[in-house]
């Protein structure tokens, strides 16, 4: 220290003796010890204005700046001498100091702090003082702190620390100057003094080499100079860029052009102390202020230094703004890709189709083209992230950069293959479901050609009956009985295969099945009324209207009681042919399968219920048979009505267990997708 200091001293403690004191200042209170004799008593006289004893202002500003200054070297101090205090092998060293200028007085505090930062055991057998072995002196008096600062003092000379006017009265007498000194001294050596920066001059001190690992941290930095361990700090640009050098992952930088002076301060050491393990050592609002404290700065930067040593050379590998513009796109590039494979994994995985042909083509068609131009772009996207992540993966692998979960190929390669399968799974499913509904469009063009083949037959068979019973009516022999029953037998014929082909298309569940179904059952009922025309007027040989043939019905023809038996046999062939289907019927394995059957069964359901005006037809034809062969007709009636209940019972308690059934796989397949 300087000479005034050394003069200061003999004064400082006869005043305290004077007062009674132990000449030691309060915590935090420095100017006693900084001020020369003329200084301190003009502040401590300082409210006496007869003796010309008031400061002038500028006087003022120095005292306010020393203060400021020594309070902030105190705190940084504090932190950085716990920081290595906890980390003392003997657990009763680890001590945690709140006051860095009471805490050190008695030494003990002092000897561990050195111990930690040397790795030696002070005093030990290879002892500095050779002659003299001095081990920790225990005892609170004043005699015993001595010692153990003389010990601390003593292995710093033996260390060649060079100790300017510092001796161990001072410590022990918790002079804040000196103490700050000793600890600076201390950080000095055992922190700042061991930096090596490539390119470095021999005759650059500690000071120069970590400004100069500064500088080569921030270079390239756009707007950022790095000049002093002041100002240059102030608005946090410098911490930051430090940090975003070693790991660009940690800081964007372009939030910290934006930031305020605080934000960035805050941002700095909140990151360098969670991902870096570097103390927090300064305070945000003690570097943002208009002259920052050197040594503070200096502090915390040699501790960025120690978590990041490693200056990246010009050509080594990708600059850090270069890293970081490749790690921006690298992950956009994933974060898209990734959102594009896990939307169409989730609509491939759907197994709900459109009903009708024309949409399913459409779908079909959207899926050829999904697979011939967008997966291939898309799988060109995910070659692009492997090769931009082959140029990151030194950095990863050196700690610069960090994945996140997810977002490493292999994950990508993961969700890749998830979409895959899905779209392996989808194109069978998509597949099958075109090729029946192709199946079921060409039973739909099928009908619609053969039932206007069908009304063609029967409009030709009308044309021909009407002819002939105008030929009876006008007392003439009809000529076209037979072809009129040959039309009538072969339209017959083409409606049975149509009904065929109109189950299949409601047992398929086809948009179309129910509109064909009324379509085929409206040639069927003209079928039946044609049918019956031609049994009541033209096989009867009565040209006369149907309420004379009703009072010759004693004069029919064998012929008409043969056609009206054989239409009865009709129906009771048609009521066992259903009942044994409904008897065979299957029920369902799926959802998807159980809604196919009661879809099925609710149109056989109807055509049920609506044959009963066929049986009530029939009834009415009874009346107009012969008593011969009425008991017959009667026999095969009730048989139908036998038959027919069954039917309808059989029927409806299918339709009741299909309802049921299919509201139970509907509720268990939502519990198991929420399940899955």
């Amino acid at each position: 220290m300087s000479g005034e200091d050394s003069e200061v001293r003999p004064v400082a403690v006869a005043e305290g003796s004077s007062n009674g004191s132990s000449g030691s200042p309060s915590p935090g209170d420095t100017l006693p010890w900084n001020l020369g004799k003329t200084q301190r008593s003009r502040r401590s006289g300082g409210g006496s204005v007869g003796n010309g004893s008031v400061l002038d202002p500028a006087e003022r500003a120095v005292i306010r700046i020393a203060d400021e200054r020594d309070r902030v070297q105190k705190k940084t101090f504090t932190k950085w001498v716990n920081k290595h205090l906890i980390k003392h092998w003997r657990a009763e060293a680890q001590r945690h100091i709140s006051d860095l200028y009471e805490d050190l007085r008695d030494g003990h505090n002092l000897i561990s702090l050195l111990e930690v930062l040397s790795g030696d055991s002070l005093p030990r057998e290879r002892d500095v003082i050779r002659s003299v072995r001095l081990p920790r002196e225990k005892g609170r008096m004043r005699f015993h702190k001595l010692q153990n600062v003389q010990i601390a003092l003593d292995y710093l000379r033996h260390r060649q620390v060079k100790l300017v006017n510092i001796r161990n009265d001072d410590i022990a007498d918790g002079n804040p100057k000196l103490t700050l000194g000793l600890i600076w001294t201390i950080i000095l050596h055992f922190q700042i003094s061991d930096i090596q920066v490539s390119g470095q001059s021999e005759d650059m001190t500690a000071k120069e080499k970590l400004l100069l690992w500064s500088q080569r941290m921030v270079e390239g930095y756009q707007g950022l100079r790095c000049d002093n361990f002041t100002t240059s700090w102030r608005d946090g640009r410098l911490f930051n860029a430090i940090i975003h050098r070693h790991k660009p992952m940690l800081i964007d930088m372009n939030k910290v052009y934006r930031q305020t002076n605080l934000e960035n301060l805050d941002q700095a050491f909140s990151v360098a102390e969670r991902d870096l393990g570097v103390t927090r050592l300064l305070d945000p609002e003690d570097v943002d202020v208009p002259q920052p404290d050197e040594k503070s700065i200096i502090t915390y930067v040699s501790s960025l230094y120690d978590a990041m040593p490693r200056v990246p050379g010009a050509q080594d590998g990708v600059r850090a703004n270069e890293l970081q513009l490749r790690w921006q796109e690298y992950r956009e590039l994933v974060l898209l890709l990734l959102q594009w494979i896990r939307h169409h994994t989730a609509a491939f995985e759907e197994r709900k189709f459109p009903s009708s042909f024309e949409e399913i083509e459409i779908l079909w068609c959207q899926f050829l083209k999904f697979k011939e131009t967008e997966l291939p772009a898309k799988e060109a996207d995910k070659n692009r992230s492997k090769v931009i992540y082959q140029s990151l993966e030194g950095a990863v692998q050196a700690g610069q950069l960090k994945i996140p979960p997810g977002y490493h190929p292999l994950d990508v390669e993961k969700e890749w293959g998830k979409l895959h399968v899905a779209i392996l799974e989808r194109e069978k499913q998509l597949r099958s479901e075109f090729e029946r509904l192709e199946c079921l469009q060409r039973i739909v063009s099928k009908l619609q050609m053969e039932a206007g083949l069908c009304e063609e037959q029967l409009n030709q068979a009308d044309a021909l009956l009407q002819s002939d019973i105008r030929l009876l009516a006008s007392g003439k022999v009809a000529q076209r009985a037979g072809e009129v029953e040959r039309d009538l037998d072969k339209a017959d014929g083409m409606i049975r295969l149509l009904f065929n082909d109109v189950q299949t298309l409601k047992d398929g569940r086809h948009p179309q099945g129910e509109q064909m179904y009324r379509r085929v059952y409206r040639l069927h009922e003209r079928l039946v009324a044609i049918r019956t025309e031609y049994n009541l007027r033209l096989k009867a040989g009565v040209g006369a209207p149907v309420t004379q043939v009703t009072l010759q019905s004693t004069q029919r023809r064998p012929e008409l009681e043969d056609s009206t038996l054989r239409y009865l046999q009709d129906l009771l062939a048609w009521v066992e042919e259903n009942q044994r289907r409904i008897d065979s019927a299957e029920w369902g394995v799926d959802l998807p399968s159980v809604e196919a059957q009661l879809g099925s069964h609710r149109g056989m359901h109807q055509s049920i219920e609506e044959f009963r005006a066929k049986i009530e037809r029939a009834r009415n034809d009874e009346s107009q048979l012969s008593p011969a062969t009425r008991g017959a007709y009667r026999d095969c009636l009730g048989r139908l009505d036998l038959q027919y209940a069954k039917l309808l019972n059989s029927s409806k308690a299918r339709l009741r267990s299909l309802e049921s059934l299919h509201g139970f796989v509907a509720a268990a397949t939502k519990e198991l997708m929420w399940l899955n």
